[in-house]
């Protein structure tokens, strides 16, 4: 059997945990909005469209924040086809993902939507195939109260009271060839320098996040910071960053291994931006918003048919092994928390999404619903600086990797440890407490299999779920666990006593 030792002190804190770092995202793409969110006729259907049983489940995994409405669909967007009486709409040759977008669900919908779920809105304005000017008249649609043109406008639209949506992403993945609009990092800053500009001027109040690269792979990264900052540093409160991870050639070890690139890449960008703001001698410190990251590769290179209304696109069915990347991800995205305050899983339904639907059927949880909510529900407060020792390995991309993945965070008195057992071993796991008084465990939730393909489907929604039968217990101030091989835990630990 393995060991691993964690360290953690309650006052040697990495920084408060923005409840935002647990956001998703929610595009005009595949099923994820018709289908997923919003299918009049469903048995759950309300009066405006919405499935309920979607609705609750989003509900379940306590979502701070949703982005909208892109993704690569907001770069050749027109935000007023979406407003006003749907029977006015038009529909459009949607260019990203080659589909037919009726535009029965708009901005005044969606927002609708998320205050039902109890979210806030994350809007994504067009810098693709437009700019300053659209840009200013969405905020003034959307924020301003009264008496202009577009507040009046959405008033005639039945919606009174202005959305008040605080933050705001300037376009998507510009420096991506594949984009709508693709601009060079020069042409997009200085865009995205006006169009905040510009953005501010309607509501002084609104953060917005500038387009960073697309991946770390990308030939231009660093460079494409740099130049775009050198812009718009002053003008924007975020910086994007996006990634995901695949499986393809079937090696768990090394596909365990790639949030060490996620840890690289997050480091990367904070030093890009602390070098722009040094040069421009800056008292501002640039946060990061992860605004895109999963695990995507189970649906690459397959085909649908184009120019059709809400083709099956990008339906990821994910197994065990996946779910335990996400855990790392999560993890990952707490030992960042003093520069990473928004993250956004992409998506949320039915595209590369912890929830799945069936077409007037059912709703499901698949196996990346599960480390997404603990960490939504229990990472909370702030992250504490967590001292790991753990045997290592090599694998085919990566050199010295941690059997032990794991962050400590700590709110209101409560203790909750996020591990991930890479290894294929069990793993007597030691954390050290003292510094925090007298604690009890309260639970040792555990989700392992012993198949890590195994899947959640409409025929097998519950293959795969955490189990509560985690053997976590406090010794003389220390947490003793033994964790499954191939496992995501969560041990959440409480001050005094605790009666199960």
């Amino acid at each position: 059997m393995r060991k691993a030792k964690i360290i953690a002190e309650k006052d040697y804190r990495i920084g408060k945990i923005d409840d935002r770092i647990y956001g998703s995202f929610i595009e005009h793409m595949g099923r994820a909005v018709y289908g997923g969110i919003y299918e009049p006729g469903h048995a759950t259907a309300d009066e405006e469209g919405f499935r309920n049983d979607v609705l609750e489940m989003v509900k379940e995994l306590n979502v701070p924040v949703v982005r909208y409405p892109g993704g690569n669909f907001v770069s050749a967007y027109n935000w007023e086809d979406g407003v006003g009486p749907v029977s006015a709409r038009p529909r459009r040759l949607e260019l990203a993902w080659k589909s037919v977008e009726t535009n029965a669900v708009g901005i005044n919908e969606f927002a609708s939507w998320a205050k039902k779920v109890g979210t806030e809105v994350v809007m994504a304005v067009n810098l693709g195939t437009r700019g300053v000017d659209a840009a200013r008249n969405l905020v003034e649609y959307c924020n301003h109260e009264a008496g202009s043109y577009y507040s009046d406008l959405r008033k005639k639209h039945g919606v009174m009271r202005p959305h008040k949506f605080k933050t705001w992403c300037l376009g998507n993945e510009m420096d991506g060839p594949w984009q709508m609009g693709h601009k060079t990092a020069e042409e997009y800053g200085r865009l995205a320098c006006e169009a905040a500009r510009a953005m501010k001027v309607v509501d002084p109040d609104i953060e917005l996040v500038a387009c960073g690269s697309s991946n770390r792979g990308m030939p231009t990264f660093g460079k494409w910071e740099l130049s775009t900052l050198e812009c718009c540093y002053e003008q924007v409160d975020y910086i994007s960053l996006h990634t995901y991870y695949a499986n393809q050639a079937g090696d768990t070890a090394n596909f365990l291994a790639k949030t060490l690139d996620m840890d690289r890449y997050i480091s990367d960008v904070v030093s890009l931006c602390d070098a722009m703001g040094a040069v421009k001698k800056s008292k501002k410190k640039l946060m990061l918003s992860f605004d895109e990251w999963n695990v995507w590769y189970h649906s690459k290179g397959k085909k649908s048919d184009i120019w059709t209304m809400a083709p099956d696109l990008l339906a990821d069915v994910y197994n065990m092994e996946d779910a335990l990347v996400v855990g790392s991800m999560l993890i990952t995205l707490l030992k960042h928390a003093d520069r990473v305050k928004m993250a956004c899983l992409a998506q949320l339904v039915n595209v590369i999404a912890p929830i799945m639907t069936e077409t007037g059927g059912a709703v499901w949880r698949q196996t990346i619903f599960y480390p997404y909510s603990h960490a939504s529900h229990y990472g909370r407060g702030n992250a504490l600086l967590t001292l790991t020792e753990s045997e290592k390995y090599d694998c085919r991309d990566f050199t010295d990797v941690p059997y032990l993945d794991a962050v400590v965070t700590e709110d209101n008195g409560e203790v909750t440890v996020f591990a991930v057992n890479r290894g294929e071993e069990e793993m007597l796991l030691e954390c050290d407490i003292r510094g925090f008084g007298t604690y009890t465990v309260k639970e040792h939730i555990a989700m392992y299999d012993s198949d890590r393909y195994a899947v959640n489907d409409k025929n097998h929604p519950c293959r795969v779920t955490p189990k509560k039968d985690g053997n976590a217990a406090v010794e003389d101030g220390r947490c003793k666990a033994v964790l499954k091989p191939l496992s995501w835990n969560v041990i959440r630990l409480s001050c005094g006593a605790y009666e199960l």
